[in-house]
């Protein structure tokens, strides 16, 4: 049983990474928007409002469904990034941005279709977003195509539960309390609702790291963070 994963990859030398392998899916024009199919040129403008909605509870919000346990998973992302002097670090989804660090810059843009150069990041991280991205295939390529030769990227994300005693109780946390808390402390249960089912349609953890290692990173690994 896993709750939380975090997922490695190392960028390959002399590797161009296709943009998707074998996902014929890409060419529909519907999606998935938590249990619903959109079209796909309206997804970014629901995910959009999601968070636009539950912004300012958004921190208060996570402490609250996790426990703060949230704040140690991030924690841990940013030890296993292993930051040093000079590095040139890209963090994706970056939420609230908490933080007046006037060494950062912010940008708003696509994960699909980022505003930056090729092999100019020495690390990529994306904590509890790329499930919200339309085309999940396309954010790896991208994450892939900014990091330099042996860039690390490192993604934390919400898991599968396998175990069928605790999925049955995760569920029921999941659809029914953390909605009624979202109505309750942000006044918006249809986005949290939309949150918990976001989670369900993602990829398991070992297709996940498939997925990684199929936009060309290597070494593709993942560390269950809450087991049973």
């Amino acid at each position: 049983m896993a709750l939380r994963s975090i997922y490695r990859g190392l960028r390959k030398s002399n590797f161009l990474s296709p943009l998707c392998n074998s996902c014929s899916h890409l060419h529909s024009h519907a999606t998935s928007f938590g249990f619903k199919e959109v079209r796909e040129e309206e997804k970014s403008q629901l995910v959009g409002n999601v968070f636009t909605s539950v912004a300012s509870s958004y921190d208060v919000m996570n402490d609250l469904m996790s426990g703060g346990l949230h704040r140690l998973w991030k924690e841990r992302l940013v030890s296993e990034l292993n930051p040093f002097p000079g590095m040139k670090h890209l963090d994706v989804a970056g939420g609230t941005g908490l933080g007046e660090d006037k060494s950062l810059v912010w940008v708003e843009g696509d994960a699909e279709a980022l505003k930056f150069e090729d092999d100019s990041m020495d690390g990529y991280t994306i904590a509890f977003g790329i499930r919200n991205v339309t085309h999940i295939e396309k954010a790896l390529a991208e994450a892939h195509r900014v990091l330099k030769r042996g860039g690390r990227f490192l993604c934390l994300e919400l898991s599968h539960v396998e175990n069928p005693m605790f999925k049955q109780l995760y569920d029921y946390y999941s659809f029914s309390i953390i909605p009624a808390l979202g109505e309750l402390v942000a006044g918006d249960r249809e986005s949290y609702q939309y949150l918990v089912e976001s989670i369900r349609r993602f990829p398991s953890q070992e297709k996940f790291a498939a997925m990684i290692a199929e936009a060309g990173f290597q070494k593709v690994e993942y560390e269950n963070l809450v087991e049973e």
